[in-house]
């Protein structure tokens, strides 16, 4: 694809939208598997979607390096030098390009060419999507892997277009960025946060964080594998993955069935030290016990250790107060590589912005409420993502009558298993709205291979489009909401209910029942023969 021409339409089976997890394995089984003419496109200058833009100090995989690949084919999963408990970016990068090389899918990904319309056309049963280049794909199948979270959220202070230094977001990272030296502000403290945070201060004149909610975090742990776990990991992989796929987060551990208070203090206290010396996010909230994302005592109990932890390690008792939450442990579990340990730094200080808020950005950096000028050289907005349906709406797609997907959305984002909506006939969302809330390559492999096998069954079964029915969507969002609200996640303010977004509505975005009986609901939807889903015989034959 690399001499496409502008202005030329150029006919597909399919066209994939983003060369990530996602869209590389997309394109791998519609053409290497399905030997279907598919072609995948991305805005970036290289494949690798979240890990291509996310090249900022101390980005690191949460998820641990044995489950945070591939596992569709084994020989790959030998031949990967991972040697850590976690992945560095340009690790997971580097994996990437690797793989779009060993199934030669290179000539196939048109780079630096971004989606700016899609329209579903019902007569031909085709999606025509047109580019920021020029060039126009026409294809019966349209497979969107746009990424979770890849839709920048860069917040809006007066005066931020007078700032005489350099203006990131951790998202488009620039890779002549030296930090070296540095005075630098990093305003947000949640994942990106907290790693840039943590890698930044060493090497900095001066960091000062910006933060506006305190964040429960864990130690990572991480460390080089032994010999003894890499022979392990690739010895026991069937049963590995098998874990995996019939656990609920996918994470590579088997998830507690203890409650909390079924056991002694002691104990429970013996517990959490072990993990928190263990290290992990996930593993924290969902191996120590089985109650702490629902009930609401128990959540209090591993809120207290934590913030024991964080009385321990921080020994100014201003900084320590305005870093120990209060709140709910219910948001995306972190886990860092020292990040209250920097905040010991003489070189680091912290703005409570809840108390102290930013007024403005001015030349030599950032003003706060109390008439301090923050002075910076490097200014990192680590504010996160319009996450989910962020890149969706962001670009006009219409469907079936006309209607586009914003207007679709326009009470809050929706699907049918996180992979099709209503009125988009032939489009299938890998992480779209509602899907699992889990480790991501496997949630990605397991809707890969669920959407590859629908378009078989499209293919061969003389069928000319399908697409969710309306009920189904509906009846799929409730199921969403039901399960999140057993939970305490919703009561959290956090991205993966759209509160970092200002006046984005709050609503469920993830499936929370897990991936074991996710996977079921796609296998009786496949094995069913899609009951769910109406044809175009369906929809253009009149009842």
């Amino acid at each position: 694809m690399d001499n496409a021409v502008p202005g030329k339409t150029y006919q597909l089976d399919a066209l994939v939208v983003g060369a990530g997890f996602g869209g590389i394995y997309m394109l791998h089984k519609l053409r290497n598997e399905l030997g279907l003419d598919a072609v995948a496109i991305d805005r970036a200058g290289g494949v690798g979607g979240t890990w291509f833009w996310n090249k900022y100090p101390g980005a690191l995989s949460d998820s641990e390096s044995f489950v945070y690949q591939y596992s569709f084919d084994r020989d790959l999963y030998e031949q990967t030098p991972w040697n850590t408990k976690y992945v560095p970016q340009a690790e997971i990068l580097a994996y990437l390009n690797g793989v779009v090389d060993r199934y030669d899918l290179r000539e196939h990904v048109r780079l630096e060419t971004g989606m700016t319309e899609a329209e579903f056309d019902e007569a031909s049963g085709t999606w025509t999507v047109r580019t920021d280049r020029g060039v126009t794909f026409q294809s019966r199948f349209l497979v969107t892997g746009l990424g979770l979270l890849s839709a920048t959220n860069l917040p809006k202070f007066p005066g931020m277009e007078t700032f005489a230094g350099r203006l990131v977001h951790t998202g488009a990272w620039p890779e002549d960025l030296d930090l070296a030296g540095k005075r630098v502000g990093v305003i947000g403290n949640g994942s990106t946060g907290n790693q840039v945070i943590t890698a930044t201060a060493p090497v900095a004149a001066h960091l000062t964080s910006f933060q506006r909610t305190p964040q429960y975090s864990v130690p990572a742990g991480n460390r080089q594998l032994t010999a003894q776990e890499h022979r392990a990991h690739r010895e026991n992989f069937e049963a590995n993955w098998e874990q995996v796929k019939n656990s609920s987060v996918a994470m590579g551990f088997e998830e507690s069935a203890v409650p909390t208070f079924s056991v002694s203090p002691q104990e429970r206290e013996r517990i959490y030290q072990r993990t928190w010396e263990e290290g992990g996010g996930f593993r924290f909230m969902f191996e120590t016990f089985s109650d702490i994302a629902t009930d609401q005592d128990a959540n209090e109990e591993a809120a207290k250790f934590i913030r024991r932890k964080i009385a321990e390690i921080v020994t100014d008792p201003e900084t320590r107060r305005k870093l120990t939450p209060t709140d709910l442990y219910a948001r995306r579990p972190l886990c860092d590589s020292g990040f209250y340990e920097t905040f010991n730094r003489p070189n680091v200080s912290l703005v409570n912005v809840k108390e102290n808020p930013i007024e403005s950005v001015t030349e030599q950096g950032i003003v706060t409420a109390d008439g301090t000028l923050h002075e910076l050289d490097v200014l990192i907005c680590a504010t996160g993502f319009d996450a989910v349906d962020g890149n969706y709406v962001r670009v006009n797609i219409r469907g079936r009558d006309g209607e586009t997907l914003k207007e679709h959305w326009a009470d809050g984002p929706t699907s049918y298993l996180g992979m099709a909506t209503s009125g988009f006939p032939n489009m299938f969302m890998i992480l779209g709205p509602n899907g699992p809330f889990t480790n991501l390559p496997p949630s990605i492999e397991t809707q890969v291979e669920w959407i590859s096998e629908t378009i078989s069954h499209v293919l061969t079964s003389g069928t000319g489009w399908i697409e969710a029915k309306s009920e189904t969507e509906s009846d799929w969002t409730e199921t969403c909401s039901d399960i999140a609200h057993q939970t305490l996640f919703p009561q959290a303010a956090s991205w993966i209910f759209g509160a970092n977004i200002p006046g984005k509505k709050r609503t469920v975005m993830f499936y929370l029942g897990g991936i074991k009986q996710y996977r079921s609901i796609l296998a009786d939807e496949a094995s069913n023969k899609y009951p769910n889903f109406a044809t175009d015989a369906d929809i253009l034959t009149p009842a």
